[in-house]
């Protein structure tokens, strides 16, 4: 059997778009990580990048689980002195697009591709976005909230 190889002609990039209010954030960014690497697509081919674009709305309203909120995310610039810490909670209030950012980077392959997939995730705290020209398509989730109430 060979391996399927599919033509440059063969990869089309569509256009989705993921409301993330009340979604819990594991199951979001496994949604988004599988339509960027194009996983939904009958073509797919790991070594090929037939990914799509993914728009995030409501990243505000996302649902953290467990004791996340508690939690740090950790980056660092590479200079002496240039780690940054910044709590979940803090993050969710000022900049919940990069947790969101963050977990999907984690859950896409560790490879050249991975880079060039990531740069098609725009995320949004709001409901607003300039991508309403590009005609996304709407991507529901299943299980949208697993958080005892």
């Amino acid at each position: 059997m060979k391996t399927f190889t599919p033509k440059p002609a063969d990869l089309t990039h569509d256009w989705y778009i993921i409301d993330a209010s009340d979604v819990v954030l594991g199951r979001l960014s496994v949604a988004a990580a599988n339509l960027l690497r194009g996983k939904n697509k009958p073509s797919f081919a790991p070594h090929a990048d037939s990914g799509n674009y993914v728009i995030i709305i409501n990243a505000d309203k996302i649902a953290l689980t467990g004791d996340k909120m508690d939690k740090e995310l950790y980056s660092h610039s590479g200079r002496p002195g240039g780690l940054r810490r910044d709590s979940y909670a803090e993050l969710l209030k000022n900049k919940p697009e990069r947790i969101i950012m963050h977990a999907v980077k984690g859950m896409l392959p560790k490879n050249k591709l991975a880079k060039v997939q990531l740069t098609r995730l725009r995320v949004f705290a709001g409901e607003e976005h300039p991508y309403a020209g590009q005609q996304p398509q709407v991507f529901e989730i299943e299980q949208v909230s697993q958080q005892a109430k």
